[in-house]
Protein backbone atom coordinates (compact mmCIF):
# COMPACT_ATOMS: atom_id res chain seq x y z
CA UNK A 1 0.00 0.00 0.00
CA UNK A 2 3.30 2.58 1.26
CA UNK A 3 4.32 1.51 -2.55
CA UNK A 4 0.95 2.37 -4.14
CA UNK A 5 0.59 6.09 -2.55
CA UNK A 6 4.04 6.63 -3.43
CA UNK A 7 2.91 5.71 -7.12
CA UNK A 8 0.70 7.75 -6.90
CA UNK A 9 2.18 10.60 -5.53
CA UNK A 10 4.77 10.46 -7.99
CA UNK A 11 1.88 10.26 -10.84
CA UNK A 12 0.02 13.23 -9.21
CA UNK A 13 3.51 15.46 -8.91
CA UNK A 14 4.15 14.81 -12.76
CA UNK A 15 0.88 15.43 -13.43
CA UNK A 16 0.65 18.89 -11.63
CA UNK A 17 4.25 19.61 -12.78
CA UNK A 18 3.25 19.10 -16.40
CA UNK A 19 0.12 21.18 -15.78
CA UNK A 20 2.00 24.40 -14.81
CA UNK A 21 4.65 23.32 -17.66
CA UNK A 22 1.89 23.82 -20.32
CA UNK A 23 0.59 26.72 -18.55
CA UNK A 24 3.61 28.26 -18.31
CA UNK A 25 4.55 27.49 -21.83
CA UNK A 26 1.49 29.97 -23.07
CA UNK A 27 3.16 32.93 -21.27
CA UNK A 28 5.83 32.74 -23.61
CA UNK A 29 6.29 35.69 -26.58
CA UNK A 30 8.58 35.90 -29.48
CA UNK A 31 10.03 38.90 -31.22
CA UNK A 32 12.04 38.76 -34.48
CA UNK A 33 14.30 41.28 -34.55
CA UNK A 34 15.62 42.06 -38.64
CA UNK A 35 19.54 42.86 -39.10
CA UNK A 36 21.90 44.44 -41.93
CA UNK A 37 25.02 45.70 -42.06
CA UNK A 38 27.96 46.00 -44.86
CA UNK A 39 30.71 43.91 -45.57
CA UNK A 40 34.09 46.45 -46.40
CA UNK A 41 35.47 45.00 -49.73
CA UNK A 42 39.32 44.69 -49.77
CA UNK A 43 41.23 47.11 -52.33
CA UNK A 44 41.28 45.74 -56.26
CA UNK A 45 43.50 46.17 -58.79
CA UNK A 46 42.25 44.67 -61.73
CA UNK A 47 42.81 45.75 -65.51
CA UNK A 48 41.05 44.75 -69.09
CA UNK A 49 42.64 45.12 -72.28
CA UNK A 50 40.74 45.17 -75.58
CA UNK A 51 40.73 45.60 -78.65
CA UNK A 52 37.48 47.41 -79.46
CA UNK A 53 35.94 50.59 -77.63
CA UNK A 54 32.88 48.80 -75.62
CA UNK A 55 35.65 46.06 -74.07
CA UNK A 56 34.07 43.20 -75.62
CA UNK A 57 36.91 41.37 -77.26
CA UNK A 58 40.51 40.77 -75.21
CA UNK A 59 43.28 41.72 -76.94
CA UNK A 60 46.06 39.44 -76.50
CA UNK A 61 48.10 40.36 -79.47
CA UNK A 62 49.61 43.19 -81.97
CA UNK A 63 50.48 42.72 -85.56
CA UNK A 64 52.59 45.79 -86.91
CA UNK A 65 52.74 43.91 -89.88
CA UNK A 66 55.85 44.84 -92.85
CA UNK A 67 57.49 48.38 -92.15
CA UNK A 68 60.13 49.89 -93.84
CA UNK A 69 63.15 51.79 -92.16
CA UNK A 70 62.01 54.98 -91.13
CA UNK A 71 58.88 54.09 -90.42
CA UNK A 72 56.18 54.78 -87.51
CA UNK A 73 53.87 52.79 -86.83
CA UNK A 74 50.41 53.09 -84.31
CA UNK A 75 48.20 50.39 -82.67
CA UNK A 76 45.14 51.25 -80.38
CA UNK A 77 43.89 49.42 -77.79
CA UNK A 78 41.34 50.35 -75.23
CA UNK A 79 41.99 49.61 -71.38
CA UNK A 80 39.51 49.45 -68.33
CA UNK A 81 39.91 49.88 -64.77
CA UNK A 82 38.02 46.80 -63.58
CA UNK A 83 38.89 46.62 -60.11
CA UNK A 84 37.65 49.01 -57.12
CA UNK A 85 40.45 51.68 -56.79
CA UNK A 86 42.03 53.93 -59.10
CA UNK A 87 45.30 52.89 -61.02
CA UNK A 88 47.90 54.37 -62.39
CA UNK A 89 48.94 52.87 -65.92
CA UNK A 90 52.36 52.41 -66.96
CA UNK A 91 53.81 50.00 -69.96
CA UNK A 92 57.23 48.52 -71.53
CA UNK A 93 58.83 46.46 -74.76
CA UNK A 94 60.52 43.90 -73.68
CA UNK A 95 61.69 39.90 -74.77
CA UNK A 96 62.70 41.89 -77.73
CA UNK A 97 63.50 38.48 -80.47
CA UNK A 98 66.01 39.04 -81.45
CA UNK A 99 67.78 40.98 -79.07
CA UNK A 100 69.65 43.44 -81.37
CA UNK A 101 65.99 44.61 -82.31
CA UNK A 102 65.86 46.86 -79.35
CA UNK A 103 68.71 48.79 -80.72
CA UNK A 104 66.59 49.69 -83.48
CA UNK A 105 63.03 49.42 -82.94
CA UNK A 106 61.49 52.32 -80.30
CA UNK A 107 58.27 51.44 -78.14
CA UNK A 108 55.81 54.06 -77.12
CA UNK A 109 52.65 54.67 -76.06
CA UNK A 110 50.16 57.77 -74.45
CA UNK A 111 48.97 56.35 -71.17
CA UNK A 112 52.34 56.54 -69.31
CA UNK A 113 51.27 57.44 -65.92
CA UNK A 114 47.59 58.03 -66.42
CA UNK A 115 45.31 57.31 -64.13
CA UNK A 116 42.22 55.70 -64.26
CA UNK A 117 39.15 55.30 -62.13
CA UNK A 118 37.40 52.13 -61.46
CA UNK A 119 35.32 51.54 -64.79
CA UNK A 120 36.75 54.07 -66.88
CA UNK A 121 38.20 53.08 -70.23
CA UNK A 122 40.65 54.70 -71.90
CA UNK A 123 42.28 54.83 -75.72
CA UNK A 124 45.63 53.95 -75.88
CA UNK A 125 47.54 54.79 -78.30
CA UNK A 126 50.64 52.38 -78.96
CA UNK A 127 53.78 53.49 -81.34
CA UNK A 128 56.49 51.59 -82.86
CA UNK A 129 59.20 53.48 -84.72
CA UNK A 130 61.63 52.18 -86.82
CA UNK A 131 65.01 53.57 -87.43
CA UNK A 132 66.03 54.42 -90.83
CA UNK A 133 69.90 52.76 -90.16
CA UNK A 134 68.12 49.40 -89.09
CA UNK A 135 70.34 46.35 -90.28
CA UNK A 136 69.80 42.67 -90.46
CA UNK A 137 66.44 42.68 -88.84
CA UNK A 138 63.78 41.26 -91.16
CA UNK A 139 61.47 40.23 -88.96
CA UNK A 140 61.16 40.31 -84.97
CA UNK A 141 58.93 40.22 -81.78
CA UNK A 142 58.63 41.38 -78.50
CA UNK A 143 56.06 41.54 -75.44
CA UNK A 144 54.45 44.96 -74.25
CA UNK A 145 53.48 44.74 -70.19
CA UNK A 146 50.47 47.03 -69.32
CA UNK A 147 50.72 47.70 -65.75
CA UNK A 148 48.33 48.62 -63.38
CA UNK A 149 49.30 49.86 -59.87
CA UNK A 150 46.98 51.48 -56.62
Amino acid sequence: MAMRRATVGMVLALSIMGLVMSTLGALVVTRTISNTGNVRVPPSVELGVYSDSGCTTPLSSVSWGTLNPGDTSTATMYLRNEGNVPITLSAQAADWNPESASSYLTFSWNCDSYVLAPNQVVQALLGLQVSSSINGITGFSFDITVTASQ
